[in-house]
């Protein structure tokens, strides 16, 4: 059994642990650059430079951007966990990208939610996972509200042919499961991880409902930064596509990615598919959509990550009696 083994053989696995997060996080990143079936890397550098995007000014307002839009997402995970456990914005920002790089490898990110619990004590771990849950459960209605009504203009604008009786079936079907499960599963059998669905849908109901709005209200934030940011690098590489129109495409695109399972590493490609197919319509090329589609999965996933592995090999058990 794993209490019978050495202290120096458990630290040695520990480490080992730490290591294979963070040199899994490194290669994927470089096959995600070096690899890229669709967008050769020197072909990335060679177009980048040709529209003048590594400029300075351009660069740093990028950056500014990312560091706001991960700002806002640690924020919101130091107002969740607080619930719970006051945490420091540094413990916030720890947890947040370790986090991150964790999840790399991970299909839909779920390496997220054990890395970030591992930095709790076991008795908050199960409420600290529901916590994250409750972050992503934001991040994704905000998505699904803009990227809907993006998806309904987009379908008239540009008269795409779209079953509104099977959509509005799958639409109540949907509503009624969701109902169903905050209102009607009692029985102790349904369970997650020990807990019952019941217990769960009433944990979070015991939520201060201040919370459950500004963590809705950080969400909305950081969609309105990096979709916005996503705007900005199409003025950057010279899309002439006014604000409105481009956000409908802007939002139909991160809802159409978000309903895909995918391992996160692979988010730029299953992006760049959906972006390219939808640029399409207002004749931005596949290179221009391509190039700033891996833009942005450097920007705010890519880089963070990268500091993030520093969090992952500094990481520790917490103590018993936290």
């Amino acid at each position: 059994m794993l209490y019978n083994v050495p202290y120096k053989t458990k630290q040695f696995f520990f480490v080992l642990i730490k290591l294979s997060i963070v040199v899994g996080a490194f290669y994927f990143i470089y096959t995600k650059l070096a690899e890229n079936e669709n967008l050769q890397f020197n072909e990335f550098l060679a177009f980048l430079k040709e529209n003048d995007t590594f400029s300075a000014k351009n660069i740093s307002f990028l950056l500014v951007l990312s560091v706001f839009n991960w700002f806002f997402e640690i924020v919101k995970w130091q107002s969740l966990v607080k619930t719970v456990k006051k945490i420091s914005f540094r413990d916030a920002l720890e947890q947040s990208l370790g986090g991150l790089t964790a999840s790399l490898i991970t299909p839909n990110r779920i390496g997220d939610y054990g890395a970030k619990a591992a930095y709790f004590a076991k008795q908050f771990r199960k409420r600290i996972v529901l916590l994250n849950l409750l972050g992503n459960m934001a991040q994704m209605t905000i998505t699904t509200i803009f990227g809907v009504a993006g998806l309904i203009v987009f379908a008239n604008r540009y008269q795409i042919e779209v079953d509104y009786y099977r959509v509005t079936r799958f639409g109540v079907i949907l509503l009624l499961i969701s109902l169903f499960a905050v209102f009607g599963i009692k029985h102790k059998r349904f369970s997650i991880k020990g807990y019952s669905i019941h217990r769960i849908v009433e944990y979070i109901k015991n939520i201060a409902f201040k919370v459950h709005v500004t963590n809705l209200f950080f969400a909305l934030i950081r969609y309105l930064i990096f979709s916005f940011q996503f705007y900005y690098l199409l003025t950057i590489f010279g899309v002439e596509v006014d604000y409105t129109k481009a956000m409908v495409l802007i939002t139909s695109m991160y809802f159409l990615a978000s309903i895909v399972p995918s391992i996160s590493i692979f988010d730029v490609v299953i992006k760049g598919s959906v972006a390219v197919f939808l640029f399409g319509y207002v004749q931005v090329n596949e290179l221009t959509i391509l190039s700033i589609i891996t833009l942005m999965w450097l920007l705010n996933f890519a880089i963070p990550s990268l500091f993030g592995s520093y969090f992952v090999l500094n990481f520790k058990l917490p103590k018993i009696e936290e």
